[in-house]
């Protein structure tokens, strides 16, 4: 017994999950999540809040409250253990619930796995096409790994942190391009650079869509990030010379790579003009 969780709250549960013939899954323990923070499957995120401490549960999922399309990552993952649009039965345990971790010190180690899975979700959503729930979930994520500690990491919990970062923070700049939040991803190239100017895949990103205005709506904080934006935002910003100073920067830092060379190609391309008939 004891109330349902409450928004913010943060829940654990048990969780088996099979298909309509028995198959089984999906099994976890203990997974522990923030309803409404994106970090589960549909089902659980509208089921759970409506249980209370030590209820068990059965909720039937459509596809859409499932695993997604095929073509989904996640879809990928679990294939051929999840055919396409399966629905699926799962069997939910209510085991705790307690306040929101997030502003609550926590070992470093605990705030790399709630980072992590908070990312895969955000992943989750980008592959299915819906890129603001994505964005949610990466900031959640952002979040989760620059909360308190209960001690300081040590130098590799801290590496681990820093990469986490870079990833979530990569991944906001795919979903940002994807909502047509250009500055924003501008911004994210400027921020990288200012903490790893010799970055490789900071520079040639930044190179391929030219610097970003001093002033943004929503800058992201600093961090590095890898090739990710489209070379037409470049032409869009019309900073073609500003950007291929940029790419031989990053061609001089990693002369092995074929993306840059492929951008500085296109970008002379571009440039030229055209051939007499």
């Amino acid at each position: 017994g004891g109330p349902r969780p409450q928004p913010g709250q943060e829940v654990s549960v048990k969780v088996l999950g099979a298909l309509e013939d028995g198959g089984l899954v999906e099994r976890d323990p203990r997974l522990t999540f923030v309803p409404g923070h994106g970090d589960v499957v549909q089902a659980l995120e509208l089921g759970v809040p409506t249980m209370q401490p030590g209820e068990v549960s059965f909720f039937l999922a459509a596809f859409p409250y499932g695993y997604g399309r095929p073509g989904s990552r996640r879809c990928a993952r679990r294939e051929p253990d999840v055919p396409p649009e399966s629905p699926l039965l799962f069997e939910v345990t209510l085991l705790e619930v307690r306040n929101d971790p997030d502003p609550q010190p926590l070992p470093p180690a605990a705030r790399l796995r709630l980072g992590a899975q908070r990312r895969e979700r955000g992943n989750f959503h980008f592959a299915r096409g819906d890129f603001a729930a994505a964005l949610r979930s990466y900031r959640l994520a952002l979040r989760a790994l620059d909360g308190p500690t209960t001690a300081p990491p040590g130098p590799q919990e801290e590496e681990e942190l820093r990469e986490q970062r870079v990833k979530c923070l990569n991944n906001c700049a795919a979903a940002e391009l994807k909502l047509q939040r250009v500055d924003e991803a501008l911004a994210a190239c400027e921020a990288a650079l200012s903490i790893s100017p010799d970055n490789g895949r900071a520079l040639l990103r930044r190179g391929q869509v030219g610097p970003a205005p001093l002033r943004t709506a929503h800058p992201l904080p600093p961090t590095r990030y890898r090739p990710l934006l489209s070379p037409q935002l470049l032409a869009q910003q019309g900073r073609d010379a500003e950007a291929t100073l940029v790419l031989r920067r990053a061609l001089e830092l990693d002369p092995a790579s074929k993306v840059i060379h492929a951008e500085l190609s296109r970008m002379a391309k571009r440039r030229s003009p055209s051939a007499p008939a």
